[in-house]
């Protein structure tokens, strides 16, 4: 049971304060004590919901008890009681961090509706403040998600450049092998960025029939094609002050393509069965696995759209070019998957770590992942060469 305290050093004011405020607030214990130094004393000793106190009083004054218990609990909440006398007092109290003071003589209304009021505002506070940790907890799993693992060379490339692109707004085009993890890339660059406050709005280019790719991209209005019951927003106006992250672009049709280019031109998109032109600013990065010059000689990719997403290019190469890294990736999806699947965690032995870097690995880290699954599944604890040898198809 949470307690208020009441510090006020006349016995007779201090039981119809208790008497008055107990009958209101059945919920909570209540502590008296008689002057200022007893009541820093109980505040030293534990936490109080509020602590309503006299201003003047013995041996240690409210406005001394306030100054001195917010140093050690900033936290507290206090009401003051005041004489007429000690108004100007009073609102200086205000200004040191009271929430509210009471004239003598006590109205009890006024009272009542104080001490509820301060109440209130503390479990507010406390609710904002769970909501933050929350928050920022969730932020930090996010962030785990996408996080990147090694200390190979080749990635701790890659992550210099990321710092050092992550602060403008320069269109970046990330290149590499399927399964390589150029959206982590992405995710990196936008955690890093200004933007990073903003949404990140992924498109999978590959995943959306080409018919459709404008309509996501942009958006439409009702009525402009079968199946547009009603206006929609696209990618780019969703990911407004934020980064839209363009993933397999390669794949993306040339009427598409030729839309994005005005995009990034003029900073405005048009629905689809639209006239109207939106401003968006929004930053785009974008990835392919394909080999873009090769694409652009066949025709299939335009040069200027090319020209104007590749500002800044981020190879990130094959898990064979980084297999230094396989050691710290196993460790780290190890403990993933045992707390995705609730199961003790299992160690991989070196003889096991040193049979999975002599794979080729042409899935990438995400074929990694799925061996690292399978072998804690059905391997043994630690996981060894053997375990490798059985579960493992090569």
């Amino acid at each position: 049971m949470q307690k208020i305290l009441i510090v006020e050093d006349e016995k007779a004011i201090s039981g119809v304060l208790h008497s008055i405020l107990s009958d209101e607030l059945p919920n909570y214990e209540f502590v008296i004590a008689d002057d200022g130094l007893e009541g820093l004393k109980q505040i030293e000793k534990e936490d109080f919901a509020l602590v309503v106190s006299d201003i003047k009083m013995p041996k240690v004054s409210g406005t001394e008890l306030l100054k001195q218990a917010l140093q050690i609990k900033p936290d507290t909440t206090f009401v003051m009681i005041s004489g007429h006398a000690d108004i100007d007092t009073a609102v200086d109290c205000l200004k040191d961090g009271a929430y509210d003071f009471i004239s003598k003589p006590i109205d009890i209304n006024r009272l009542i509706t104080s001490v509820k009021n301060a109440l209130d505002k503390r479990i507010l506070q406390k609710t904002n403040q769970h909501l933050k940790i929350e928050n920022t907890t969730l932020k930090k799993k996010v962030n785990k998600k996408y996080q990147m693992i090694g200390e190979s060379p080749a990635l701790k490339k890659i992550q210099d450049m990321i710092e050092k692109v992550a602060a403008s707004d320069a269109r970046v085009l990330i290149t590499g092998p399927n399964g390589a993890g150029k959206e982590l890339v992405a995710h990196a660059i936008h955690a890093q960025s200004d933007r990073s406050k903003g949404p990140m709005i992924e498109v999978n280019c590959a995943a959306i029939p080409s018919e459709l790719i404008e309509s996501e991209l942009f958006g439409h209005v009702k009525g402009s094609f079968t199946g547009a019951i009603k206006d929609k927003q696209g990618k780019f106006e969703l990911a407004n002050n934020g980064t839209i992250f363009l993933d397999e672009i390669g794949d993306m049709s040339l009427i598409a393509q030729a839309k994005v280019l005005r995009a990034l031109q003029e900073s405005k998109v048009s629905p689809v069965g639209s006239d109207k032109e939106i401003k968006v600013d929004v930053r785009v990065l974008a990835a392919t696995n394909k080999n873009m010059q090769d694409e652009i000689k066949a025709g299939k990719f335009r040069e200027d759209l090319y020209h104007r997403l590749s500002v800044i290019e981020i190879y990130v190469p094959s898990l064979d070019e980084r297999k230094d890294d396989i050691k710290l990736l196993v460790k780290h999806f190890a403990k993933i998957i045992s707390d995705e699947h609730g199961t003790a965690l299992k160690t991989f032995d070196d003889k096991a770590i040193k049979a999975l870097e002599n794979f080729s690995w042409t899935g990438n880290i995400r074929e990694l992942r799925n061996v690292v699954e399978r072998l804690i599944i059905l391997g043994s604890n630690p996981i060894n060469a053997e375990d490798v040898a059985s579960f493992v198809r090569k």
